[in-house]
């Protein structure tokens, strides 16, 4: 898979409640989408930053604990982070 294969397979993955897509090539190469704002009615902005390289701190520990458990590259699913949940009212 090249990376233009896995930008598109990341954009595919983006649902309204996904903040981050990232697909891993290799141990060493990394591919991701972010949301910049959260979505919701009143913002029509959809904001996008795509990032093709060396993976940062908390993807290499995934990358990690992949190869402690035998896991092939490239990753075959999209790993997908949401926004973080907000306070209940009481």
């Amino acid at each position: 898979m090249d990376t233009l294969q896995a930008l598109t397979k990341c954009f595919k993955a983006m649902a309204p409640d996904v903040r981050r897509a990232t697909v891993y090539l290799s141990p060493k190469l990394v591919v991701s989408l972010c949301r910049r704002h959260k979505y919701h009615k009143r913002n029509t902005r959809e904001d996008l930053v795509a990032k093709i390289g060396v993976p940062n701190y908390l993807e290499t520990r995934f990358i990690a604990k992949c190869r402690a458990a035998g896991e092939p590259f490239p990753i075959k699913k999209v790993q997908l982070k949401t926004w973080p949940a907000g306070k209940k009212a009481i």
